[in-house]
């Protein structure tokens, strides 16, 4: 079950972020959408699953629908929403929002799971399973 109110991270739009046409490019999106979730869960406690549990995420699927590009100078709003998607899967439903706008830019979904040191698929660990259980 996905959350009813969405973790908001803001993102700044630099020239840098734009291609040739003056539009945000494409792949900085799921770039935006890692440090959304990034936040959601918390930068210590990736760092604390990883030092001390030899846990680390990986992406395992990931879909976007762009609707309108971002621009120059816009300050965006990327709205994260997760749910357990099975004992081994977290799904991150994320939109990209401009602020004050009417509608989404991106929409996306990015599924993610755990690996050990070897890169072998195990369960989510029980303190990420509650974290997400609590935001939602």
């Amino acid at each position: 079950m996905a959350t009813a109110s969405p973790h908001v991270h803001l993102v700044q739009i630099y020239y840098e972020d734009t291609d040739f046409s003056g539009v945000v490019y494409h792949a900085n999106y799921l770039k935006y959408f890692e440090r959304a979730r990034e936040h959601l869960i918390g930068v210590d406690e990736l760092v604390r699953l990883f030092r001390e549990d030899g846990i680390g995420f990986v992406v395992y699927k990931a879909e976007l629908t762009f609707r309108e590009g971002a621009v120059h100078g816009d300050t965006l709003e990327i709205r994260t929403r997760v749910s357990v998607g099975s004992e081994y899967r977290a799904v991150f439903h994320q939109e990209v929002w401009r602020q004050g706008g009417k509608s989404a830019l991106v929409v996306g979904s990015v599924d993610l799971v755990c690996v050990d040191p070897a890169n072998k698929l195990v369960p989510l660990p029980q303190r990420v399973i509650e974290g997400i259980r609590a935001f939602a």
